[in-house]
């Protein structure tokens, strides 16, 4: 029987599962290539798009209703894929050899955290407040590693679920078609969730429909309780836009010569319909980011175009995009810093650097973390963990429930060892991404995007906390996994 008939009857087949390079130009026409495919793993990425879309809709996903919606949602998306794969009898598409070493850091930080919420007798490695909790309730209480065993199980939960997020991604974009497709459907929902966040400013003061959420005057937040953690949103939408605006802008261009502006709109005419979408995608999240007047969030994204530039104009030493294309990344940067320039130094100035207290809380949680530098005080348990730390250095009347420096909770919750770990598993797969998008010739959108966010979240996890907002990690986390996917040319067999 045919080959092509027997991959259209059994679309699970091991052969369909085989990645290979893509007749179509990666970034065009990935809908239509999905939509042709068909088949189980295309229904379960249109599923993985649409848990995506719904993760910023409930307060951008960080409330405990909303965790336990994505934390059943996504991990069943991923057992649905690693049962097909089972009773197909076919190879996942991306081996986990593939990624073996961030995976082994992973799991290693995953067993931490699982050891830090069992149930320990008083005496052994459980912290002291247990003893001290006892004592006070005058009866035997099961102390934990934690100090707040409960909490570290919400933020394990948390954790596989972008970890299945993740894995999904990795598995569903090994093919480019798929890839540019999630990439692309990212723009989407990034896009449309901007222009609410305008929409909102402009006649809501930037209240919440439907939830109890404050006024924040003109400040664009969209769905979010906080603008500077939709700055990290829209920050890392406006990446991947530019990262499959420019190839995509360069590929069908003719080489002509004149005006910069003018051979700029003879690529985006070039590139058709596509092009100008994105582009509108990519002004709408601009304007919404600047919106939001967050410095951290604009700087990082300024880092992550920056980081775009250099990317494109290392490949186009090569023969790929050229100058012109590199330009329009750079008249993005020239735009930021001249509209926005003066309210970053404005805010600057009037805030200071210290920005209410946040030098404070880093210095009494470098503290904390000295006092248990190995066993750490239990993932997540930072908030609950503050209040014994903190000193007058903090006005009485100021809440702190985050560090505002996601390394630096790590480390409090998982310890200097296992925090390194799981900080070191990210940094890898991140620098896996970054020799793609370097590299390769084709398809290179995805590696770079992946890059490109992979800045911009771990700069702007030094000042704030958006990387702990789901709808920020899982978004994060599904570009990260298509970038893996493809930053290894599809010629090479990944699968196990």
């Amino acid at each position: 029987m045919d080959k092509r008939l027997l991959q259209k009857l059994a679309p699970f087949s091991r052969e369909s599962s085989l990645p290979t390079e893509n007749a179509h130009e990666p970034g065009r026409g990935a809908f239509a290539s999905l939509r042709a495919e068909g088949g189980f793993e295309a229904l379960l990425l249109l599923g993985l798009v649409a848990g995506l879309a719904f993760a910023p809709f409930w307060l951008g996903g960080n409330r405990l209703p909303a965790w336990g919606v994505n934390g059943l949602y996504f991990p069943a998306l991923a057992i649905l894929f690693e049962l097909g794969v089972l009773f197909a009898g076919r190879r996942h598409p991306v081996s986990i050899a593939a990624i073996a070493g961030p995976a082994a850091l992973f799991g290693v930080a995953l067993l931490w955290i699982c050891i830090q919420a069992l149930p320990l007798a008083a005496g052994t490695l459980a912290h002291p407040i247990w003893a001290m909790a006892s004592e006070a309730l005058e009866r035997p209480i099961d102390g934990a590693i934690s100090v707040d065993h409960g909490q570290t199980l919400v933020f394990l939960l948390r954790l596989v679920t972008a970890a299945s997020v993740f894995w999904l991604a990795l598995q569903l974009s090994r093919r480019s078609h798929r890839a540019h497709f999630l990439l692309q459907a990212i723009t989407v929902i990034v896009a449309a969730y901007s222009a609410y966040g305008l929409f909102l400013s402009a006649f809501f003061s930037a209240a919440i429909p439907f939830f109890d959420a404050p006024a924040q005057g003109l400040f664009v937040r969209s769905t979010f309780v906080n603008r500077n953690n939709f700055a990290t949103y829209a920050g890392i939408g406006l990446a991947t836009t530019l990262a499959l605006l420019i190839p995509l802008a360069d590929r069908d261009a003719p080489r002509e010569t004149g005006a910069l502006a003018a051979r700029l709109a003879r690529r985006l005419q070039a590139a058709g319909l596509a092009g100008w979408l994105l582009l509108a995608a990519a002004f709408v999240i601009f304007v919404a980011l600047l919106g939001t007047v967050s410095r951290g969030g604009i700087l990082a994204t300024m880092l992550a175009a920056g980081a775009l530039l250099a990317l494109a104009y290392s490949r186009g030493r090569r023969g790929g995009e050229s100058a012109g294309a590199v330009a329009l990344v750079a008249a993005g940067l020239a735009a930021t810093i001249f509209y926005s320039g003066d309210l970053i130094i404005r805010r600057a100035l009037d805030a200071g650097l210290d920005d209410g207290g946040r030098l404070a809380v880093f210095s009494i949680t470098l503290r904390a973390i000295l006092d248990t530098p190995l066993l750490g005080y239990g993932y997540g348990a930072f908030a609950t963990l503050f209040p014994l730390y903190r000193d007058r250095s903090i006005p009485t009347a100021d809440i702190w429930d985050k560090a505002h420096n996601a390394y630096l909770e790590a480390f409090l919750g998982l310890g200097v060892v296992f925090g390194a770990a799981l900080v070191g598993a990210l940094f890898w797969l991140a620098a896996k991404c970054i020799i793609g998008a370097a590299t390769r010739r084709r398809a290179s959108a995805p590696a770079a995007a992946a890059a490109a966010c992979s800045l911009l979240v771990g700069v702007h996890s030094l000042v704030d906390f958006g990387v702990q907002i789901e709808a920020v990690a899982l978004t994060y986390m599904a570009i990260l996994g298509a970038g893996v996917a493809q930053a290894e040319s599809s010629r090479i067999s990944l699968s196990d």
